[in-house]
């Protein structure tokens, strides 16, 4: 008689912890990709200083090299540069696109597979009131913040450097992010499916990235490389996000079909890939 009177008294301390654990997990539940945004970029300030000093060293040391170095070599030799510009003005916009491309690899990659690997803190988030789309969606938020910010400090040193005379130039932070996100998030979509380290990533980086910023027209036009070349810049999401921060960073004219074109494959890219990631994330999380 006891026990159940017992019982009957610690129903409603039961009852309530069910209502208050519920409670407590509705923002999550809504707002998980946010919360994983904030983790991501909380676990960031390890390598914070990393962060600062390629974000400032890189542009400094490449538009000078670009800009006193190679350019005068390159605008004494052409008269007046490529395309009508000097070489500076003409590889700049390639370099924040490349930049930006080489962040997201980085951040697509190992990080993926330490989530659900190494660290597997995936599947504690996965424990929680988050899924696995969320995840995927707040690292990807977590890696646009880190771009836009890359790109912002980047663009600043085109200006100091002299590099934007079109008054759209801005617009430039942009096509960089699209340029890192289009081969990022396909990256991460392959990372997330990955079960063991055997040197993928290095090889994607051998043979991949470093051959897409060689053939992508970055530092000299597409058109000087022989015709059965051009489709690797067809393909690269570097050569169409160049081309399109080049529009806005200094009016490289071409077709408006071709503008067009640069902004839906970079976009489709990015959407695919997005998807892809958190497809996977959602079936391996929950086996």
């Amino acid at each position: 008689m006891s026990e159940l009177a017992a019982s009957t008294t610690e129903t409603p301390d039961l009852e309530s912890a069910k209502a208050k654990a519920l409670a407590a997990g509705v923002k999550p539940r809504k707002y998980g990709g946010w919360y994983v945004a904030e983790h991501r970029l909380l676990s960031m300030r390890t390598y914070l200083q990393t962060m600062v000093a390629t974000g400032v060293g890189t542009p400094l040391l490449y538009l000078y090299a670009m800009g006193v170095g190679l350019a005068t070599l390159v605008d004494a030799d052409q008269g007046q540069g490529l395309d009508k510009v000097s070489y500076l003005v003409f590889v700049a916009p390639a370099l924040i696109c490349s930049a930006a491309l080489t962040t997201a690899t980085e951040e697509f990659s190992y990080p993926i597979m330490l989530g659900f690997k190494w660290n597997p803190t995936f599947f504690g988030m996965n424990s929680a009131p988050l899924e696995g789309g969320q995840i995927i969606n707040g690292v990807t938020y977590s890696v646009l913040f880190r771009l836009v910010a890359q790109s912002i400090v980047y663009y600043l040193f085109m200006l100091l450097f002299g590099a934007i005379p079109s008054p759209l130039g801005w617009l430039s932070i942009f096509a960089a992010v699209a340029t890192g996100t289009a081969l990022g998030t396909m990256l991460m979509a392959y990372a997330s499916r990955l079960e063991e380290d055997k040197g993928q990533f290095n090889y994607i980086m051998r043979f991949g990235v470093i051959p897409l910023t060689l053939f992508s027209g970055t530092f000299f036009p597409l058109t000087a490389l022989p015709v059965w070349l051009h489709w690797i810049g067809w393909i690269s999401p570097l050569w169409h996000g160049t081309e399109l921060s080049r529009v806005f960073a200094y009016g490289y004219s071409e077709p408006i079909w071709l503008t067009v074109t640069h902004v839906v494959y970079l976009v489709a890219l990015t959407a695919i890939g997005w998807w892809l990631a958190r497809r996977i994330a959602v079936r391996r999380l929950n086996k």
